[in-house]
């Protein structure tokens, strides 16, 4: 076990974002208040890897080094310095102990940031999705794994949590691309279009970029669709009304990509959005 602190430079690595940025809740009040210091646990880990991929001050290899770092740290191989970003892992390995949830729901996410951090780009929809196996659908099976409802979750939750991913790169396509030099629209869909990355540089979607944003949200559908099995599949009630909330927010925001120009500004959900998820949330309840 090593205690060296080089790996980790000398200060926390953070983008200033946090929940409010998501589109979903984090640790809701729907959820029961024993389980929720675990779901934070996961979340404080979650930003803190997002957050040292998107840095904007670390070189690729530094990014990695730090990630393996935070590996290390959740497996018990290196001993956690007194940082922030440290200890975040070093709380969610305790809480994994804890729970029992496969420690695969923390690990993975780190091969989708190791691609961030070395700028992988995304030449199809197949590369989008496999990304979103490793940033996104480790979160649903987190949560499923923390409230011990069954694999048959599984496949629903991922197509969930995909598109949330995808709504999300949709959301801030020009701003990935002009912080982080990173796009996520498939580069084979552009080229369709016969459009490319330059178009996501303007201040509103030209008519070739919203084919390719249809054609996404066409494919986003179908995730929606395969969702709506998850609340069906869910036993504790709390949790089925967190997930019946979220997948009502996911056709919410879907909807609002088609009618509204996420080059013109950033498409939010509203306090209408957030009524329909209440409403559905009322709804499984039963």
């Amino acid at each position: 076990m090593t205690d060296d602190t080089g790996v980790w430079g000398t200060a926390d690595v953070s983008s200033g974002k946090g929940a409010s940025d998501e589109n979903f809740p984090v640790g809701s009040l729907l959820l029961s208040k024993a389980l929720r210091p675990h779901v934070h646990a996961y979340y404080a880990y979650a930003r803190v890897i997002d957050d040292i991929a998107d840095s904007e001050t670390l070189t690729p290899d530094e990014k990695v080094a730090r990630l393996d770092a935070m590996e290390q740290v959740l497996h018990g191989t290196r001993q956690p310095i007194e940082r922030a970003d440290a200890q975040s892992a070093a709380r969610l390995r305790t809480s994994l102990l804890q729970t029992g949830v496969p420690f695969e729901t923390a690990t993975d996410l780190l091969i989708a940031f190791r691609d961030d951090s070395r700028g992988h780009q995304y030449q199809s929809w197949d590369d989008l999705l496999q990304y979103c196996r490793y940033s996104a659908n480790p979160v649903g099976r987190y949560l499923i794994g923390l409230h011990r409802e069954t694999d048959n979750a599984f496949a629903a939750s991922d197509a969930l949590c995909t598109s949330l991913q995808i709504l999300n790169h949709m959301q801030d396509c020009a701003g990935d691309l002009e912080r982080l030099k990173r796009c996520y629209i498939p580069s084979d869909m552009m080229r369709q279009a016969g459009t490319g990355q330059d178009d996501l540089r303007a201040s509103r979607t030209s008519p070739a970029m919203r084919r390719v944003f249809n054609t996404m949200l066409d494919r986003v559908d179908g995730l929606n669709q395969q969702a709506n099995a998850l609340v069906p599949h869910i036993r504790d009630r709390r949790f089925r009304m967190e997930c019946a909330a979220i997948v009502s927010l996911a056709h919410r925001l879907t909807l609002r990509l088609r009618r509204e120009d996420p080059l013109a500004g950033r498409v939010a959900l509203r306090r209408t959005d957030a009524m329909h998820a209440a409403i559905a949330a009322l709804r499984a309840w039963c």
